[in-house]
């Protein structure tokens, strides 16, 4: 009877797997994907991902395309995201105004989806000249501080798919290696940077980390260009003490 329970608990932790596997690939899928798509992804027969991906469409959290894109994520996984982004947001204001303070600057939380960096909280700075963005504006991913935080972050062949997707695979080889060679020195340094790249006038620094479930995000501090070199040194250290606070939330990777 035992073993009976056993078989059991394996066959319905392996279900789990499986279907968390045909999520993620469906997440990089923005547009669906067929059965046959999906089975040679997870390297699963097709009837195995019939079947998982009946019973998630029952539950919502996958759907068909109605533009007949195939299946894609479904609504269900939208109200999980937000729950978890509100989760992000409480855990991490304390961290966002304690960089603030240190730095009189404003303070950023962002979160990697779909490609873009959305901002999910904002502390402003404490000066009369500082840098704001409204939360749920979409930020790029390889000309921000808090995008390369993230590209730097992830393992390498994601990191290309994404600055593909970004730039439609037009950066000229050049400018591909400097990009790529900054992610290199982001991994050593732990701290991304945005010297007047995004935004004309507005510098930044920032680092990323990823959650319990595995997303990405960012905290990043903007400050206007004409007095950032004066305050660089304090910015670095404000956010590597903040990095050791993130580390004992969500074990910074």
């Amino acid at each position: 009877m035992i073993e009976k329970n056993d078989a059991k608990d394996r066959s319905g932790v392996q279900v789990i797997a499986r279907a968390a596997a045909i999520l993620r690939v469906l997440k990089e899928e923005r547009s669906g994907l067929s059965l046959g798509q999906i089975a040679r992804r997870v390297d699963l027969p097709r009837s195995t991902v019939q079947r998982i991906t009946g019973a998630l469409s029952a539950e919502r959290f996958i759907m068909q395309d109605p533009n007949g894109g195939g299946i894609r994520l479904g609504p269900e996984l939208g109200a999980f995201a937000e729950a978890a982004n509100f989760n992000i947001v409480e855990r991490c204001r304390a961290i966002l105004n304690d960089v603030t303070q240190k730095t009189g600057e404003t303070t950023d939380l962002a979160v990697l989806r779909n490609g873009g960096m959305i901002f999910l909280d904002q502390v402003p700075g404490l000066h009369r000249l500082r840098t704001v963005s409204s939360v749920g504006e979409i930020f790029p991913l390889t000309t921000t501080a808090n995008g390369r935080a993230c590209l730097a972050l992830m393992p390498e062949d994601q990191s290309r798919h994404l600055i593909d997707q970004e730039t439609a695979g037009g950066l000229a080889d050049g400018d591909l290696q400097a990009l790529l060679g900054k992610l290199e020195d982001i991994r050593a340094n732990g701290l991304a940077y945005d010297i007047d790249e995004h935004t004309a006038g507005i510098s930044a620094i920032g680092f990323a980390f990823r959650d319990l479930s595995g997303s990405y995000h960012a905290i990043s501090v903007p400050v206007p260009t004409m007095r950032f070199a004066d305050i660089k040194t304090r910015l670095e250290i404000a956010l590597r003490e903040a990095q050791d606070k993130v580390r004992a939330e969500f074990t910074l990777e």
